[in-house]
């Protein structure tokens, strides 16, 4: 590829951001607050964040505010910020059975663990347009905080107690396909080791933890709708906290605080195998930061489908999968094509000019021999 410098360095990279923020303040409205952001913008926060790879809300609410709320912006800017910071510790593997849960359901069964909690969501909800929201003032906000508060009944709080998985159902009765030996087992840092493939099942969801949900959705929605041969039902669905764990240096436990996740595990039938080889269910297993529900749902769907890889759709070839959803990579790349390509280019617009010039002369010596051969 042939590019060339832009005329201005350290100048007109200054005169662009500052354009740019021009742009994001000429109508001099009050600025937005971090915290206004970060809480009633959180949907928008956890997707920055996610696809960032990094668990920090305000950083995440200060890189969608500079990027005027373009979350493929915003990611990029934290996952530039993110590969600044000294890494100290590795946690150890989380507990989601600990979750302290504020969203639990499953579309497999009726009856579950803890019972269905239907928790945030506007899965049922009208989806119309509140216009009220153009007026909303503080206090609006406070009379709904008093109504809500007005509806809890203090005597019939419950003590919090952690729910068994979904997934214990059919595993104590022998549904589950058991563990292949074979399966490459070994656990990938993807921010420190070069992706290869065929890749360990640890690599796979980590790049989908970090991609884009769209792209996900996407290549998702595509094997359920036949290209990639795998149409799970949800087994369970969760959203909320879990604590986090780290060793220190005497190789003792330490608790340092609560992040959000949604996780979600896709139930899946496979067909039978050999003779007298029952159809065990699988499971496909998606986990994020934040409360991502789409992404959990694609993440796991796929997780089934590259397990799959030889019925050879898209959905089912890792390569494709976890290279066309990464976000980032994706946006630099696409975003790249707007910088100067001109030595490609005139070249390409040479080659093309010499062509033509030769198919013209061609052609006329062609109309010549035919008058010629007339005469």
């Amino acid at each position: 590829m042939g590019y060339v410098a832009v005329k201005g360095g350290t100048e007109a990279i200054h005169n662009a951001s500052e354009l740019a923020e021009f742009y994001r303040v000429k109508d001099n409205t009050t600025p937005i607050d971090v915290k206004q952001i970060r809480t009633q913008m959180r949907l928008a926060i956890d997707k920055v964040m996610g696809e960032g790879g990094i668990y920090a809300p305000e950083y995440a609410a200060i890189a969608l505010k500079q990027a005027e709320g373009d979350v493929y912006e915003a990611a990029f800017i934290l996952r530039a910020f993110r590969t600044t910071l000294q890494r100290n510790y590795y946690t150890e593997e989380i507990n989601t059975r600990e979750m302290f849960v504020r969203r639990k359901i499953s579309a497999s069964f009726r009856e579950i663990p803890g019972g269905q909690v239907l928790g945030p969501t506007r899965d049922y909800t009208q989806r119309t347009l509140d216009t009220a929201k153009a007026t909303e003032t503080t206090a609006d906000i406070h009379l709904f905080l008093e109504q809500v508060d007005a509806k809890i009944d203090p005597e019939k709080l419950q003590e919090i107690n952690s729910f068994g998985k979904v997934i214990d159902l059919l595993k104590n009765e022998g549904l589950l396909k058991p563990i292949d030996p074979s399966d490459d087992r070994k656990l990938v840092d993807i921010t420190r080791e070069a992706i290869k493939f065929p890749a360990p099942r640890s690599a796979r969801l980590q790049m989908m933890a970090r991609a884009e949900t769209g792209g996900l959705m996407a290549l998702g929605y595509s094997s359920q709708r036949g290209f990639g041969g795998v149409h799970p039902t949800v087994g369970e669905l969760r959203y909320g906290t879990v604590p986090l764990r780290v060793k220190d240096a005497s190789g003792r436990l330490r608790y340092i605080g609560k992040i959000e996740v949604t996780e979600c595990e896709m139930v899946t039938g496979s067909k039978p195998g050999k003779k007298n080889t029952p159809p065990y269910f699988t499971i496909g297993y998606g986990l994020c930061f934040g409360h991502n529900e789409t992404k959990v749902i694609c993440m796991s769907t796929l997780d089934s489908a590259m397990r799959r890889p030889e019925l050879g759709a898209p959905a089912n070839d890792q390569e494709f999968v976890l290279y066309h959803t990464e976000g980032v990579e994706a946006m630099g790349f696409t975003n790249h094509l707007k910088l100067p390509h001109y030595v490609t280019f005139q070249s390409i617009l040479s080659n093309t000019r010499a062509s033509v010039e030769r198919s013209k002369k061609a052609n006329l010596e062609a109309e010549a021999w035919r008058q010629l051969a007339s005469v």
